[in-house]
């Protein structure tokens, strides 16, 4: 889409919820700039498939309006017939999907390279205690000496 599933207007705040089903279907026909009919075609064909009352009456979202204005525009600015459209959605549904186990893929491997990183020190001061331990152990440990030694090279 243009922006509308993939981050368009931060619209986000308390009691805000782009998939909550609230405009029955002539407000949303309205907010849409269509005809209900055609959103019951849309809604017929697989394109826009409102939530339902328990009655059976459509309950669009904000989500929906907003992919009512985007078959809108594909259909009469750019010309795709209805089957292209469907495609497109489907595909654009793909590719949200994709960028959000990305996102949670990113984010678990932060996490494993954080583990990996601790886990190498750990490592690296358990070797090093070890073998401070093995040194102490081998040779003996000598306070240094501020003794000055003169040498000379002996001669040939």
């Amino acid at each position: 889409m243009t922006g509308s599933r993939a981050g368009g207007a931060d619209r986000s705040g308390p009691g805000f919820e782009m998939d909550a089903p609230l405009f029955v279907i002539s407000v949303a026909a309205q907010l849409a700039g269509m005809h209900a009919q055609t959103l019951r075609s849309y809604d017929r064909e697989g394109l826009v498939s409102p939530g339902r009352t328990a009655g059976g009456g459509r309950r669009y979202s904000h989500r929906d309006i907003e992919l009512l204005r985007e078959v809108q525009r594909l259909s009469q600015d750019e010309g795709v017939n209805r089957a292209g459209i469907r495609r497109i959605i489907e595909l654009e549904a793909q590719v949200d999907a994709l960028r959000l186990r990305i996102a949670e893929m990113s984010d678990q491997i932060a996490d494993l390279q954080d583990a990996l990183l601790n886990a190498r020190l750990d490592a690296t001061n358990a070797a090093a205690n070890a073998i401070a331990g093995l040194r102490r152990d081998v040779v003996p440990w000598q306070q240094p000496s501020t003794a000055l030694v003169a040498w000379r090279r002996p001669r040939r």
